[in-house]
Protein backbone atom coordinates (compact mmCIF):
# COMPACT_ATOMS: atom_id res chain seq x y z
CA UNK A 1 0.00 0.00 0.00
CA UNK A 2 1.33 3.75 -0.82
CA UNK A 3 0.62 5.83 2.12
CA UNK A 4 0.14 9.80 1.18
CA UNK A 5 0.12 12.01 4.47
CA UNK A 6 -1.86 15.22 3.30
CA UNK A 7 -0.29 18.01 5.51
CA UNK A 8 -2.81 20.62 6.36
CA UNK A 9 -2.37 24.56 7.83
CA UNK A 10 -5.29 26.40 9.60
CA UNK A 11 -6.73 28.30 6.67
CA UNK A 12 -5.98 25.51 4.18
CA UNK A 13 -7.77 25.59 0.52
CA UNK A 14 -10.85 22.62 0.80
CA UNK A 15 -10.49 21.89 -3.15
CA UNK A 16 -6.82 21.99 -3.28
CA UNK A 17 -7.02 19.28 -0.16
CA UNK A 18 -9.88 17.56 -1.88
CA UNK A 19 -7.76 16.75 -5.10
CA UNK A 20 -5.47 14.54 -3.34
CA UNK A 21 -8.22 13.09 -0.58
CA UNK A 22 -10.53 11.96 -4.17
CA UNK A 23 -7.96 11.21 -6.54
CA UNK A 24 -6.03 8.67 -4.15
CA UNK A 25 -10.00 7.24 -3.17
CA UNK A 26 -10.68 6.63 -6.52
CA UNK A 27 -7.02 4.71 -7.01
CA UNK A 28 -8.01 2.82 -4.30
CA UNK A 29 -11.74 1.84 -5.16
CA UNK A 30 -11.34 2.88 -9.25
CA UNK A 31 -7.72 2.13 -10.14
CA UNK A 32 -4.98 -0.16 -8.55
CA UNK A 33 -6.02 -0.48 -5.10
CA UNK A 34 -2.58 0.69 -3.98
CA UNK A 35 -2.90 4.07 -2.53
CA UNK A 36 -4.24 5.31 0.94
CA UNK A 37 -4.37 8.72 2.43
CA UNK A 38 -4.36 10.21 5.97
CA UNK A 39 -4.19 14.17 7.05
CA UNK A 40 -2.38 15.80 9.74
CA UNK A 41 -2.81 19.01 11.30
CA UNK A 42 -0.74 20.94 14.23
CA UNK A 43 -4.99 20.90 16.23
CA UNK A 44 -6.36 17.80 15.65
CA UNK A 45 -9.52 20.03 14.57
CA UNK A 46 -8.61 23.14 12.20
CA UNK A 47 -10.62 25.68 10.05
CA UNK A 48 -10.31 25.53 6.02
CA UNK A 49 -10.21 28.76 4.30
CA UNK A 50 -13.61 30.09 4.04
CA UNK A 51 -14.48 29.22 8.02
CA UNK A 52 -15.05 25.28 7.38
CA UNK A 53 -14.36 23.00 10.03
CA UNK A 54 -12.09 19.67 9.34
CA UNK A 55 -11.03 17.01 11.69
CA UNK A 56 -7.30 15.53 10.78
CA UNK A 57 -6.65 12.33 11.26
CA UNK A 58 -2.99 12.62 12.93
CA UNK A 59 -1.39 15.17 15.45
CA UNK A 60 2.02 16.65 13.22
CA UNK A 61 3.82 15.48 16.52
CA UNK A 62 2.48 11.51 15.94
CA UNK A 63 3.50 11.45 12.46
CA UNK A 64 6.42 8.92 11.73
CA UNK A 65 7.74 9.41 7.99
CA UNK A 66 8.90 5.88 7.44
CA UNK A 67 5.13 5.05 7.58
CA UNK A 68 4.52 7.09 4.57
CA UNK A 69 5.32 7.11 0.62
CA UNK A 70 4.58 10.79 -0.30
CA UNK A 71 3.98 14.05 1.46
CA UNK A 72 1.04 16.39 -0.16
CA UNK A 73 0.51 20.41 0.87
CA UNK A 74 -2.05 22.19 -0.26
CA UNK A 75 -2.07 26.01 -0.19
CA UNK A 76 -4.39 28.52 1.84
CA UNK A 77 -5.25 32.00 2.41
CA UNK A 78 -3.35 34.54 4.84
CA UNK A 79 -7.13 35.89 5.85
CA UNK A 80 -7.40 32.45 7.52
CA UNK A 81 -4.09 32.26 9.15
CA UNK A 82 -2.63 29.65 6.53
CA UNK A 83 1.09 30.97 6.99
CA UNK A 84 0.57 30.93 11.09
CA UNK A 85 0.93 27.28 10.79
CA UNK A 86 2.43 27.06 7.27
CA UNK A 87 5.69 28.64 8.75
CA UNK A 88 5.16 26.69 12.44
CA UNK A 89 8.70 24.92 13.10
CA UNK A 90 6.80 21.66 13.75
CA UNK A 91 5.06 22.26 10.42
CA UNK A 92 7.93 22.86 8.89
CA UNK A 93 10.54 20.05 10.08
CA UNK A 94 8.17 17.60 9.34
CA UNK A 95 8.55 18.58 5.47
CA UNK A 96 12.14 18.38 6.30
CA UNK A 97 11.60 14.67 7.28
CA UNK A 98 9.99 13.81 4.32
CA UNK A 99 12.95 15.56 2.58
CA UNK A 100 15.77 14.08 4.31
CA UNK A 101 13.98 10.34 3.48
CA UNK A 102 13.50 11.22 -0.22
CA UNK A 103 9.67 10.74 -0.25
CA UNK A 104 7.90 12.56 -3.33
CA UNK A 105 6.77 16.04 -1.61
CA UNK A 106 3.85 17.72 -4.03
CA UNK A 107 2.56 20.87 -3.29
CA UNK A 108 -0.17 23.56 -4.65
CA UNK A 109 -0.20 26.93 -5.06
CA UNK A 110 1.22 28.54 -1.90
CA UNK A 111 1.65 24.80 -0.45
CA UNK A 112 5.16 25.55 -1.69
CA UNK A 113 6.23 28.67 0.03
CA UNK A 114 6.20 26.30 3.54
CA UNK A 115 8.47 24.00 1.72
CA UNK A 116 10.83 27.32 0.50
CA UNK A 117 10.81 28.47 4.32
CA UNK A 118 11.91 24.71 4.90
CA UNK A 119 14.69 24.98 3.09
CA UNK A 120 13.88 21.92 0.70
CA UNK A 121 13.90 23.87 -2.28
CA UNK A 122 17.03 25.93 -1.83
CA UNK A 123 18.70 25.69 -5.27
CA UNK A 124 16.20 23.80 -6.80
CA UNK A 125 13.28 25.01 -9.05
CA UNK A 126 10.43 25.52 -8.02
CA UNK A 127 6.54 27.62 -8.68
CA UNK A 128 3.93 29.41 -6.38
CA UNK A 129 1.10 30.91 -6.73
CA UNK A 130 1.61 33.65 -10.01
CA UNK A 131 1.30 37.13 -8.08
CA UNK A 132 4.42 38.97 -7.74
CA UNK A 133 4.19 39.30 -3.51
CA UNK A 134 4.21 35.10 -3.88
CA UNK A 135 6.83 34.48 -5.92
CA UNK A 136 8.97 37.04 -4.29
CA UNK A 137 8.35 35.42 -1.33
CA UNK A 138 9.06 31.96 -2.44
CA UNK A 139 12.76 33.70 -4.35
CA UNK A 140 13.51 34.62 -1.09
CA UNK A 141 14.12 31.16 0.18
CA UNK A 142 16.75 30.59 -2.39
CA UNK A 143 14.37 28.96 -4.65
CA UNK A 144 14.65 29.35 -8.54
CA UNK A 145 11.16 30.32 -9.57
CA UNK A 146 9.99 29.39 -12.99
CA UNK A 147 7.15 30.84 -15.00
CA UNK A 148 5.27 27.47 -15.38
CA UNK A 149 1.77 25.42 -13.87
CA UNK A 150 4.21 22.58 -12.72
CA UNK A 151 7.18 22.74 -11.72
CA UNK A 152 8.68 19.08 -10.65
CA UNK A 153 12.73 19.12 -9.61
CA UNK A 154 14.03 15.79 -7.97
CA UNK A 155 10.82 14.38 -6.59
CA UNK A 156 9.15 17.59 -5.42
CA UNK A 157 6.09 19.31 -6.99
CA UNK A 158 5.18 22.48 -6.87
CA UNK A 159 2.17 24.45 -9.22
CA UNK A 160 1.06 28.15 -9.45
CA UNK A 161 -2.94 28.07 -8.70
CA UNK A 162 -6.02 25.64 -7.89
CA UNK A 163 -6.44 25.27 -11.67
CA UNK A 164 -3.25 22.97 -11.63
CA UNK A 165 -4.73 20.76 -8.65
CA UNK A 166 -6.45 17.76 -10.17
CA UNK A 167 -2.48 17.48 -12.39
CA UNK A 168 -0.72 17.77 -9.59
CA UNK A 169 -3.14 15.32 -7.79
CA UNK A 170 -2.85 12.59 -10.87
CA UNK A 171 0.94 13.43 -11.21
CA UNK A 172 1.61 12.59 -7.35
CA UNK A 173 -0.47 9.25 -8.27
CA UNK A 174 1.78 8.73 -11.49
CA UNK A 175 5.27 8.59 -9.49
CA UNK A 176 3.32 6.30 -6.91
CA UNK A 177 1.57 3.98 -9.27
CA UNK A 178 1.97 4.04 -13.13
CA UNK A 179 1.34 6.65 -16.18
CA UNK A 180 -0.85 4.17 -17.43
CA UNK A 181 -3.04 3.46 -13.33
CA UNK A 182 -2.84 7.26 -13.51
CA UNK A 183 -4.73 7.53 -16.95
CA UNK A 184 -7.10 5.35 -16.08
CA UNK A 185 -8.34 7.56 -12.84
CA UNK A 186 -7.72 10.52 -15.03
CA UNK A 187 -10.58 9.07 -17.72
CA UNK A 188 -12.98 7.49 -14.73
CA UNK A 189 -12.77 11.61 -12.96
CA UNK A 190 -13.05 12.87 -16.38
CA UNK A 191 -11.07 14.76 -16.55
Amino acid sequence: MKRVLLLLAEGFETFEASVFIDVMGWNLIDGDGSTELKTCALKKEIKTSFDQRFIADYLVDDIDPDSFDALAVPGGFEEYGFYNDAYDEKFLDLIRLFRDRNKIIASICVGALPLGRSGILKNRKGTTFNSPTRRNALESFGVNVVNQPIVADDNIITSWNPSTAMDVALLLLELLTSGENADKIRRLMGF
